[in-house]
């Protein structure tokens, strides 16, 4: 459901977010990441499909149950539908909500980069996804192709390729092949796998040695 300037719209005047200056770079690279992470995916107190949808989020809003994860889902909608500032604004309030290394904090970082990227602020994304992967304390699988990407996309292309090979090392079967990449990464667009398998490619012409 569309985000309507009635609905929404005063969200945007309620005052802005403060936003915080980050600048922790991007993790070390470790071997393998085998480490699956629930955070990692589109935050949804409701179903998307629901008519009402952004009606009954803000009244969740409003009355403090499941708050931050219905403000997280209305700033996915509001995202898609190109609504960057409200987007970004609602993230971050979010954010602030909640406690630095949870994992709805990694949850909403994770989906706040994923905003950034598709509106073509890869510094920021790149930023996003870095502090998600280093609050969560572990290896966990989304990052190298995640951060492969953004790196690619950022013509750093050589570190692009080191976290291409970690996945690669940790999975060998099935990042040896980018004809998996729909099924290892069905929630990227169609230009994103195009993208990441620019990065296999490069990574298959000159695999890097570990370490």
């Amino acid at each position: 459901m569309r985000v309507t300037k009635g609905v929404l719209g005063g969200l945007l005047l309620a005052g802005l977010f403060c936003s915080v200056a980050w600048a922790q770079g991007v993790p070390r690279i470790a071997e393998f990441y085998f480490e699956e992470d629930a955070a990692a995916r589109p935050i949804q107190v409701l179903p998307p499909e629901q008519q009402d949808v952004v009606d009954q989020l803000m009244k969740l809003r409003e009355r403090g149950r499941k708050a931050v994860e219905a403000t997280a889902q209305l700033a996915g909608i509001a995202s898609a539908e190109g609504r960057t500032e409200l987007a970004d604004k609602l993230y971050r309030e979010a954010l602030a909500a909640v406690a630095a290394n949870s994992q709805l904090a990694r949850g909403i970082r994770w989906n706040l980069g994923w905003s950034f990227y598709r509106h073509g602020d890869v510094e920021s994304a790149l930023q996003q996804w870095s502090q998600a992967a280093q609050a969560a304390r572990g290896n966990v699988d989304w990052a190298p192709p995640t951060l492969a990407l953004a790196l690619w996309a950022l013509g750093r292309r050589d570190e692009a390729v080191q976290w291409y090979a970690a996945a690669v090392r940790t999975e060998p079967d099935l990042w040896n092949d980018p004809a998996r990449f729909p099924q290892l990464l069905p929630s990227w667009k169609d230009e994103e796998r195009a993208r990441l398998a620019e990065v296999q490619q490069a990574w298959a012409a000159d695999p890097p040695a570990w370490p």
